[in-house]
């Protein structure tokens, strides 16, 4: 094997996309991961740091660009670490996306030949994001910026607008960071653990149109804060309320536990799969509402429902799965650990007349073994760490007759499948894939079970 040297230039042909956005070249050497590469593109690479299998390099120089090359939609898509994947082609990205899903499953799961299904589209690949959080800071010359961090940094390219994002949110993006710089609150400095102001959160009803903002703040004892927000709501006329989330500790954690309304309401009006949900600004909502409405129903398609059934909804947040079948099971049970989520999961199932569903705040690993109605079926949406053990054993001991696990993370899904399927209690059907996330190297996935006996 040759021996390869940091800071030297390699020369190599990108072959695929890893799970984390990287373009990946094989030579006779090593793998080699290079961020802003795509598959076809012959480059110069300058080797950033060499392992004994792999490397990782920085793209130098193209050599001959890929036919899946493409411009970016966003002028600072080089720079920004929102997007990873605006330079590829959007059917390439969804090529990739299943692919991930299939690899993860052979390489983890070791499932031979999955049967996963071409990836679920909503047809646009820009302006989806119903949900934006920006954190704040300052420029060298000491103007308020906001937007996301720089690639492999903490340093905030400043945004004035982005095409991934509802563009209804724009105008608060760019006028809010003014008024910031206006009132002469400070921005918050991560370093020195100083100044007010976090993050500025953005969330929109995409069918309703109602807009939530969120403010996250160091301490929300802030010079006017009450009247700017009030300012706010007479200035944008779609914007529904304005909120002050608390978060003081040192953490990179966006959100701390304590929200609360200074003008308007505390929650925002959506219209999904049907129903009217009352969504906060800090509680978890899927980013792209029409793709989350598509999956729903191929999650309805692939149960066929009688109407029998009791349905335990693990990971529930504010009912966006489990408040859709309610109509079409006999009793929906839902666990989830955030409180605040549970309660506005009571107040969607009162807000459309749905009286089958119950719904307890805790940690599913804890809840879910008390359960003293064994469900017939198991949907789960866990975090991106996936479920903890605890909940595989309690699953593998009821028995359910069929389980949908729903991952944003397809390596801790394809883990905890081969846990569910190792001893063929269960039998991995088939798997859906859906693009939640355009121009990112992230894919959601859901994965269908039954019980073998």
């Amino acid at each position: 094997m040759t021996n390869w040297h940091q800071g030297e230039l390699i020369e190599v042909e990108i072959s695929d996309l890893s799970d984390t956005g990287d373009g990946v070249g094989r030579t006779s050497e090593r793998v080699v991961f290079v961020a802003d590469a795509v598959p076809g593109d012959r480059i110069l690479a300058r080797l950033l740091y060499v392992k004994p299998n792999y490397a990782q390099a920085k793209l130098q120089e193209i050599l001959q660009p890929s036919p899946h090359r493409v411009r970016p939609s966003c002028i600072v898509a080089d720079k920004c670490g929102g997007c990873q994947w605006q330079h590829v082609d959007y059917e390439y990205q969804t090529i990739a996306k299943r692919n991930q899903v299939i690899q993860a499953l052979e390489r983890i799961g070791g499932f031979v030949a999955p049967d996963v299904k071409p990836m679920l589209l909503a047809g646009d690949a820009l302006g989806y994001r119903n949900k934006a959080t920006y954190p704040i800071g300052k420029s060298i010359a000491g103007k308020v910026v906001a937007g996301y961090y720089q690639k492999g940094s903490h340093q905030i390219v400043n945004l004035n607008q982005c095409p991934v994002q509802d563009e209804r949110l724009n105008i608060l993006l760019r006028e809010v960071k003014q008024d910031i710089q206006k009132q002469r609150w400070q921005p918050y400095d991560e370093k020195t653990h100083t100044g007010l102001i976090r993050h500025l959160g953005l969330r929109i009803g995409r069918r309703t149109g109602e807009i939530l903002l969120t403010l996250v703040v160091k301490d929300p004892r802030i010079p006017e804060i009450e009247t700017i927000a009030q300012e706010w709501l007479d200035r944008y006329p779609p914007l529904v309320g304005v909120m002050l989330n608390r978060n003081s500790d040192r953490t990179n954690s966006i959100f701390g536990r304590e929200t609360r309304c200074i003008a308007g309401k505390p929650f925002l009006r959506e219209e999904f799969a049907g129903l009217q949900f009352q969504v906060r600004g800090e509680t978890f909502f899927q980013v792209y509402t029409e793709i989350a409405e598509a999956l729903l129903q191929q999650i309805q398609s692939e149960l066929s429902l009688k109407g029998d059934e009791v349905l335990l909804d693990a990971y529930c947040g504010i009912g966006t799965l489990s408040l859709p079948l309610a109509k079409q099971v006999k009793q929906v049970i839902g666990l989830e650990l955030q409180p605040e989520a549970v309660e506005q999961a009571k107040q969607n199932a009162q807000l459309n007349g749905i009286s089958n569903a119950e719904f307890y705040a805790g940690s599913v690993e804890e809840l879910l073994p008390k359960i003293d109605v064994l469900p017939d079926i198991v949907i789960l949406d866990p975090p991106r760490k996936g479920c903890d053990r605890t909940v595989i054993t309690t699953l593998l001991k009821a028995k359910p007759k069929q389980i949908v696990y729903v991952s944003c993370k397809v390596s801790t899904l394809a883990r905890d499948l081969k846990l569910l399927c190792q001893d063929g209690t269960y039998t991995l059907t088939t798997i859906q894939p859906a693009d939640f996330f355009p121009q990112t190297a992230h894919v959601e996935a859901a994965a269908f079970l039954v019980l073998s006996h």
